[in-house]
């Protein structure tokens, strides 16, 4: 096995004042930091003072609520992945109390097990941490898209590259953090491993970045070659759209996450992962020939522009081809429900 590829890319930074035009960023299709950002934040000027003053700031929202953590053995070296069937995981999960979890990791040593709380919703568990440490777009993009808030601790740990379904400013709080970013096209070059189970809910890649097996997984130097890095520290914030890959290294003892997750779809819209497993059963085995025609067929009504669908059709007959709506997209759901059932 080779050591870490290095990425000669760093990911493009821009100083703003004031709060963001989020929209305005995932629409650059690029992965930005903007540093500093968050540097006000009595999270972050808590973190800065000791890990202990973090924890203890953290804590006094918390409300009893039991919290999910991941514990692996020191051997995996903070990497939460597969075992070695890659049919079952390198960790375990625990419901604990935050202050309990807390206690662990700031009482942690050299060798210590790898100890992860991830995506935990701020306002469920911590509630009025966000009010104090808030991201308000300048656009009013969160009042249009209600984000998902948010927050991750750990010690040294390891989120494996996997992609998620909704765009993501991610403000490094406490400690400072490493992402390693792929654009979607390079999912083939990435080496996804299994649909389920995963290790945190997406489907993860297969290689170890810390040491990549070239030999069993050759594509992974094209994927370097298409990646950019971002190294934050406390206060600074990443940006970057849905679908993006990413590996995200924790890099201290003690480190907070606080992320924002939205997208601009209609809540209507079923999630394209269903697509795929569909395909899966209907699309995927059938002779080739048979699949680069309904490649067509697809590029026709999904992904080409929807005049070409419509334009030639009086508007009464249109259907499910038009701009879906709310309505239109129950009887969708149910003629497809209908159909899977049949």
């Amino acid at each position: 096995m080779a050591d870490r590829l290095p990425v000669a890319r760093q990911a493009r930074e821009m100083t703003i004042t004031g709060e963001p035009d989020l929209a305005a960023l995932v629409l650059r299709n690029e992965p930005v930091i903007l540093r500093g950002y968050a540097a006000n934040w009595p999270l972050v000027r808590a973190g800065l003072e000791s890990a202990r003053t973090a924890a203890d700031y953290v804590l006094r929202f918390d409300r009893g609520r039991p919290v999910t953590g991941y514990v692996g053995e020191a051997a995996i070296e903070g990497r939460f992945h597969y075992d070695a069937t890659a049919t079952g995981l390198n960790f375990q999960a625990v419901t604990v109390p935050l202050c309990d979890f807390m206690a662990q990791v700031l009482d942690g040593a050299e060798g210590s097990p790898a100890l992860y709380m991830g995506s935990t919703d701020l306002d469920a568990y911590l509630p009025g941490l966000r009010d104090e440490n808030a991201l308000v777009p300048s656009d009013g993009l969160f009042a249009r898209h209600p984000p998902m808030a948010s927050i991750w601790i750990g010690n040294r740990t390891i989120a494996s590259a996997h992609y998620d379904m909704a765009n993501n400013a991610a403000i490094c709080a406490v400690g400072r953090r490493r992402f390693t970013l792929f654009p979607p096209d390079q999912i083939g070059n990435l080496y996804p491993g299994p649909l389920a189970p995963t290790p945190g809910g997406q489907v993860v890649s297969m290689v170890d970045f810390a040491r990549p097996d070239l030999t069993r997984y050759p594509r992974f130097a094209e994927a370097i070659d298409h990646a950019v890095v971002a190294e934050l520290e406390p206060g600074d914030m990443l940006v970057y759209p849905a679908l993006w890959w990413h590996h995200v290294e924790a890099l201290e003892a003690f480190n907070i996450l606080v992320n924002y997750w939205w997208n601009a779809a209609p809540d209507y819209l079923d999630t394209p992962m269903d697509t795929v497993l569909h395909a899966m059963l209907s699309l995927r085995d059938r002779p080739d020939a048979e699949k680069q025609a309904w490649r067509a067929i697809f590029d026709h009504y999904i992904f080409g522009q929807p005049e070409a669908v419509i334009g030639h059709l009086p508007p009464a007959s249109h259907g499910p081809l038009a701009p879906l709506d709310g309505a239109t997209a129950r009887r969708l759901r149910a003629y497809l429900l209908q159909r899977l059932n049949r």
